[in-house]
């Protein structure tokens, strides 16, 4: 730096040189290092799991020298079955009719909370953060055990009307559509939630005031406006449902009604197990789920057109129910009641009995806490709880960590960021039960011991959930202005110290949210687990399994309640942290 006035030169030494904005990337090859290994452990972690299913399905099983020839038996023996075509007629029939009763469900109640007057909503979020903190095999057994011939269900129809027969049988499709839409409605209100919150209310008075009715402002502007998102949303929850294990194994296999995630879990666990069918099933469910995800892609590109929020007079105001106001807060109460209530009645009754048995008062002189100090003495359930948190926690961290820095390149446009946001999106076609499978298969045939370890658990839940984490990490860089780094850059910062120093601190509370939404979801994870645990690595959802299917129910909603508490304290905390994330980016972030 020269003194214009004197014409001398300051000491270069006392002030780093500046550079131009955009160098601190670097030029040619040092442009590509950081990319480059960012698609190289992309590519480690998923390449090889599409390498073993295409490998498996395409080659004969067994010894000797049949062993390893190309085949398309498998496809073959598949397509030469009727039962294909059946479990596809179900999964398209489950994931549907559960999609549907989700939408209307979780959707009607997310209007009402967060676009009108009607009270009780803050209810409606406190059910929403338990139902995430819940593991889904409890919610399942609670409800067979509401809707079973024996439940108070059944048992209140037969004593009002007279009748023999049962008003709703829970081992069917209905049945299993029932528990599954309520599983889901949660999540859709949270997530419809957030689209309500910014819809314009100016369109819904101008409606009103022009003449037309409650029901027809809703129908025609409400909803209409929310279209794109409704759609999405119903293409995001049908995905989800045709991936889905919980509710099919626990009430579709007890009726006879199996699915393709059933069949694939079926073919892995006979003896011997049928791996290149299983595989075979596995790139079907695939191509499934790969062909609803185009769907949502395409109509995901053209939402703007339905955008309603500009920057001129963006008033998100409560919409007047009037006399229907308090309608409304019987819908929050009621939805209470179902996703919330009577499951934790169910659990908590069941748990304080020596067996299970009908809720009537002659049996309250049963209550016992024996299940609990079982549960909270024996090493066993505090070793799966050890598990569960390692497991869960560290996938949670590993993803996070693998998101953030793939975030910030996609984001910033660095070279290769094209390839890098395709391959974290690669596994978002992988239902977790083919995950399961190829990891299992992967694990059987590496040179070192990695089947039945909490490792491949690990490894698993970090290549099924990275797309969910990457989608944290993306959202939270957009709301940071490339300018701080450029203005780091300038003064002299490395790519490690940029990404260290600047981009870290801002992204925290986006990155907490996103490892708080995967651990729990892979703290209560079953189907890659079902199929990875060893006798010694076993997770809380595996136990679950197995206790009720060797028919300890009591223990396992005694269980299932104390892992519940915990679970439920880490929902708050997720809750408050994304809260806290949607008020800073309603600030105007960075």
């Amino acid at each position: 730096m020269t003194d214009v006035a004197s014409g001398t030169a300051e000491s270069p030494a006392r002030f780093p040189r500046r550079r131009a904005a955009g160098s601190w990337r670097g030029t040619g090859l040092n442009a590509w290092l950081a990319p480059a290994g960012m698609i190289g452990v992309l590519a480690l972690l998923i390449v090889p799991p599409i390498l073993v299913l295409a490998h498996t399905s395409l080659t004969t099983e067994g010894v000797g020298a049949e062993a390893g020839r190309f085949t398309l038996e498998h496809f073959r023996s598949i397509a030469d079955n009727p039962r294909l075509y059946v479990s596809a007629w179900h999964s398209l029939q489950f994931s549907a009719l559960s999609t549907v009763l989700s939408i209307l469900f979780g959707g009607l109640l997310a209007w009402v909370v967060v676009r009108t007057n009607a009270p009780f909503g803050p209810l409606a979020y406190i059910t929403a953060v338990i139902s995430l903190g819940t593991p889904y095999i409890l919610h399942v057994a609670a409800w067979t055990f509401l809707l079973g011939r024996t439940g108070p269900f059944n048992e209140a129809w037969r004593e009002i009307t007279g009748s023999s027969h049962l008003l709703m049988d829970v081992y069917s499709m209905w049945g299993m559509v029932l528990i599954q839409g309520m599983l889901w409605s949660p999540l859709v209100f949270l997530l419809m939630s957030a689209v309500f919150r910014r819809a314009n209310a100016e369109m819904e008075e101008a409606a009103r005031m022009c003449g037309a009715s409650i029901m027809q402002t809703v129908w025609h502007i409400s909803f209409k406006l929310a279209w794109p998102s409704i759609t999405g949303m119903a293409l995001f929850v049908f995905i989800r449902n045709l991936e889905s294990f919980d509710v099919p194994v626990l009430i579709g296999g007890p009726a006879k009604i199996y699915v393709l995630t059933t069949d694939i879990y079926l073919s892995m666990t006979e003896m011997p197990p049928k791996m290149g069918h299983a595989t075979a099933f596995s790139l079907i469910l695939i191509g499934i789920v790969a062909v609803a995800l185009v769907f949502y892609s395409r109509f995901a590109r053209n939402a703007d057109r339905y955008a309603s929020v500009t920057g001129k007079g963006f008033r998100p105001r409560p919409f007047d129910l009037g006399k229907w106001r308090w309608m409304g807060g019987a819908i929050v109460v009621a939805n209470f009641v179902f996703v919330l209530l009577l499951p934790l009645l169910a659990t908590l009754w069941i748990s304080l009995m020596p067996f299970a048995r009908p809720m009537r008062l002659a049996a309250l002189k049963l209550l016992t806490l024996e299940n609990y100090q079982i549960v909270l003495s024996d090493p066993r359930y505090l070793e799966l709880a050890f598990n569960t948190i390692v497991i869960a926690a560290g996938a949670a961290t590993i993803a996070m960590g693998l998101a953030l820095i793939a975030g910030w390149l996609v984001v910033r446009r660095w070279p290769g960021a094209r390839a890098i946001d395709q391959l974290v999106n690669i596994p978002i076609v992988f239902p977790g039960i083919v995950v399961g499978v190829a990891l299992l298969i992967l694990s059987l045939r590496v040179p070192f011991p990695l089947y039945g370890t909490l490792s491949v658990i690990m490894l698993a839940f970090v290549i099924r959930f990275l797309p969910y984490g990457m989608r944290y990490a993306h959202s939270g860089v957009l709301q940071i202005h490339r300018e701080l780094e450029e203005a780091a850059g300038v003064a002299g910062a490395g790519q490690v110290t940029i990404l260290r120093r600047i981009v870290l601190p801002l992204l925290v509370p986006a990155l907490l949210s996103g490892w708080l939404f995967i651990f729990l979801i892979g703290a209560n994870e079953l189907s890659m687990s079902v199929l990875l645990a060893g006798p010694r690595t076993q997770v809380m959802a595996v136990a679950m399994l197995d206790q009720w299917s060797s028919g300890q129910s009591v223990e396992v909603f005694a269980l299932g309640m104390c892992w519940s508490v915990f679970m439920t304290v880490c929902a708050l905390i997720f809750y408050a942290l994304a809260k806290r994330t949607l008020a800073g980016a309603g600030e105007g972030g960075l």
